[in-house]
């Protein structure tokens, strides 16, 4: 379980308290939490999962690939198409559900897995190649993650959204994606088709 609060005599009683219900032992600060690092300095907290994105990368042999500046090709538009070279789609599968845990603390991801995401029923060749250039992406940073500056201004909220209408090849609908800060630090952020 991890506890977090402001007041350290209220993280005392909340302990203490969880202590008579269950067994439970102080680890001290949040260090590493199912794959997620934790980072404090006087900025704030950083969340990034270094070490995951560089197994993913070691486990699927891209880490002596060539590296790629963006997540997908310009003017990039999959589709299913009727002859398309079909590839493994277990392998297919497990890739794309390793990215989207990564995107837990990487939303520059967003876009492309939910592009990739929508062909795990039937991926081709063309699919694949998209996901192996995301794998291209991470190598360029694997060091990405999300930091939550320290900041008093919780009552400042911004949200940006954007929409490629009827971008997708197959049913001409559109793909959306937003952010919300709150204080200036990301908290939410998706996008869906």
């Amino acid at each position: 379980m991890v506890v977090t609060v402001n007041d350290p005599e209220e993280r005392k009683a909340l302990q203490k308290y969880l202590s008579i219900e269950f067994e439970m032992k102080d680890l001290g600060s949040l260090k590493y939490f199912l794959g997620i690092e934790v980072s404090r300095s006087n900025r704030g907290i950083f969340l990034s999962q270094r070490k995951y994105d560089l197994d993913v990368l070691q486990e699927t042999g891209m880490s002596a690939y060539q590296l790629a500046n963006t997540l997908i090709e310009e003017g990039l538009k999959l589709g299913v198409e009727t002859d398309q070279v079909p590839i493994d789609k277990g392998r297919y599968q497990r890739l794309v559900g390793r990215l989207m845990y990564l995107s837990h603390t990487r939303p520059d991801l967003a876009y492309a897995l939910s592009i990739v995401s929508q062909f795990m029923h039937n991926p081709g060749e063309q699919h694949m190649n998209a996901v192996m250039r995301i794998l291209r992406y991470l190598k360029h940073a694997p060091r990405k993650g999300i930091l939550f500056s320290k900041n008093k201004d919780y009552q400042n909220v911004h949200a940006y959204i954007d929409a490629d209408w009827a971008g997708a090849v197959d049913d001409k609908r559109s793909t959306f994606g937003y952010f919300t800060f709150v204080g200036g630090n990301l908290v939410t952020w998706r996008s869906k088709k």
